[in-house]
Protein backbone atom coordinates (compact mmCIF):
# COMPACT_ATOMS: atom_id res chain seq x y z
CA UNK A 1 0.00 0.00 0.00
CA UNK A 2 1.45 3.76 -0.53
CA UNK A 3 2.90 5.17 2.63
CA UNK A 4 3.82 8.90 1.08
CA UNK A 5 4.35 10.93 -1.96
CA UNK A 6 7.47 10.24 -3.67
CA UNK A 7 7.36 13.26 -5.91
CA UNK A 8 5.16 15.41 -8.20
CA UNK A 9 6.13 15.99 -11.38
CA UNK A 10 5.22 19.30 -13.49
CA UNK A 11 5.85 19.92 -17.20
CA UNK A 12 8.34 22.58 -18.53
CA UNK A 13 8.95 24.21 -21.78
CA UNK A 14 12.60 22.69 -23.44
CA UNK A 15 15.50 25.07 -22.98
CA UNK A 16 13.86 26.91 -19.09
CA UNK A 17 16.04 25.13 -16.56
CA UNK A 18 17.30 28.89 -15.51
CA UNK A 19 14.23 30.04 -14.54
CA UNK A 20 12.72 26.87 -12.94
CA UNK A 21 16.25 27.28 -10.61
CA UNK A 22 15.03 31.12 -10.08
CA UNK A 23 11.64 30.11 -8.45
CA UNK A 24 11.61 26.21 -7.28
CA UNK A 25 15.41 26.99 -5.51
CA UNK A 26 15.87 30.90 -5.17
CA UNK A 27 12.36 31.73 -4.13
CA UNK A 28 10.90 28.89 -2.91
CA UNK A 29 14.25 27.43 -1.15
CA UNK A 30 14.12 23.94 -2.72
CA UNK A 31 17.74 22.66 -3.58
CA UNK A 32 18.53 21.42 -7.35
CA UNK A 33 18.47 17.56 -6.91
CA UNK A 34 21.10 16.19 -9.85
CA UNK A 35 19.17 13.58 -11.86
CA UNK A 36 20.76 10.40 -12.63
CA UNK A 37 22.36 10.33 -15.87
CA UNK A 38 19.92 8.07 -17.68
CA UNK A 39 17.27 10.54 -17.37
CA UNK A 40 19.81 13.82 -17.50
CA UNK A 41 19.71 14.20 -21.53
CA UNK A 42 16.04 14.35 -21.08
CA UNK A 43 16.27 18.07 -20.10
CA UNK A 44 14.39 19.16 -17.22
CA UNK A 45 15.53 19.74 -13.29
CA UNK A 46 14.60 18.06 -10.11
CA UNK A 47 14.36 19.90 -6.69
CA UNK A 48 14.17 18.83 -3.25
CA UNK A 49 13.82 19.68 0.64
CA UNK A 50 13.79 17.17 3.33
CA UNK A 51 11.15 14.70 1.78
CA UNK A 52 9.53 17.38 -0.48
CA UNK A 53 10.65 16.70 -3.79
CA UNK A 54 9.52 18.15 -7.23
CA UNK A 55 10.27 17.52 -10.45
CA UNK A 56 10.02 19.29 -13.88
CA UNK A 57 10.27 17.84 -16.89
CA UNK A 58 10.52 19.25 -20.34
CA UNK A 59 7.09 18.20 -22.20
CA UNK A 60 6.58 18.71 -26.02
CA UNK A 61 4.35 20.88 -26.88
CA UNK A 62 3.95 22.21 -23.45
CA UNK A 63 0.95 23.34 -21.72
CA UNK A 64 0.77 24.65 -17.91
CA UNK A 65 -1.68 22.83 -15.28
CA UNK A 66 -3.86 25.37 -14.93
CA UNK A 67 -6.30 23.24 -12.57
CA UNK A 68 -4.19 20.11 -11.45
CA UNK A 69 -1.31 21.18 -9.26
CA UNK A 70 0.70 20.52 -5.84
CA UNK A 71 -0.24 22.48 -2.77
CA UNK A 72 2.76 22.88 -0.04
CA UNK A 73 2.60 22.68 3.69
CA UNK A 74 4.45 26.55 4.64
CA UNK A 75 5.33 27.98 8.13
CA UNK A 76 5.38 31.31 7.11
CA UNK A 77 2.86 31.77 4.85
CA UNK A 78 2.84 35.80 4.82
CA UNK A 79 6.60 35.78 4.32
CA UNK A 80 6.45 33.64 1.10
CA UNK A 81 3.46 35.91 -0.28
CA UNK A 82 5.78 39.02 0.22
CA UNK A 83 8.89 37.34 -1.62
CA UNK A 84 6.23 36.36 -4.27
CA UNK A 85 4.70 39.32 -4.89
CA UNK A 86 8.31 40.98 -4.77
CA UNK A 87 9.29 39.31 -7.47
CA UNK A 88 6.20 39.97 -9.85
CA UNK A 89 4.72 36.31 -9.43
CA UNK A 90 1.00 36.89 -8.80
CA UNK A 91 -0.54 35.89 -5.33
CA UNK A 92 -4.28 35.12 -4.95
CA UNK A 93 -5.77 34.33 -1.39
CA UNK A 94 -8.16 31.94 -0.81
CA UNK A 95 -10.74 31.16 2.00
CA UNK A 96 -12.25 28.21 0.84
CA UNK A 97 -10.00 26.07 2.85
CA UNK A 98 -11.41 25.24 6.57
CA UNK A 99 -8.54 25.24 9.01
CA UNK A 100 -6.03 26.67 6.79
CA UNK A 101 -4.55 29.95 4.98
CA UNK A 102 -3.67 29.77 1.72
CA UNK A 103 -3.05 31.65 -1.30
CA UNK A 104 -2.00 30.39 -5.30
CA UNK A 105 0.02 31.28 -7.63
CA UNK A 106 2.00 30.08 -10.83
CA UNK A 107 5.33 28.85 -11.78
CA UNK A 108 7.41 30.82 -14.41
CA UNK A 109 5.33 28.12 -16.68
CA UNK A 110 2.30 29.16 -15.68
CA UNK A 111 1.34 25.96 -13.47
CA UNK A 112 -0.70 26.31 -10.58
CA UNK A 113 0.71 26.11 -7.25
CA UNK A 114 -0.84 26.47 -4.33
CA UNK A 115 0.79 27.31 -0.41
CA UNK A 116 -0.63 26.61 2.67
CA UNK A 117 -0.34 26.92 6.76
CA UNK A 118 -2.33 25.45 9.05
CA UNK A 119 -4.84 28.31 10.52
CA UNK A 120 -4.19 29.84 13.90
Amino acid sequence: MIRQLHHVQLAMPEGQEDQAVRFYADLLGLEPDPKPKALANRGGVWFRRGDVRVHLGVEAPFSPAKKAHPAFLCGDLNALAKVLTGAAYPVRWDEKLSGYRRFYTEDPFGNRIEFLQPAP
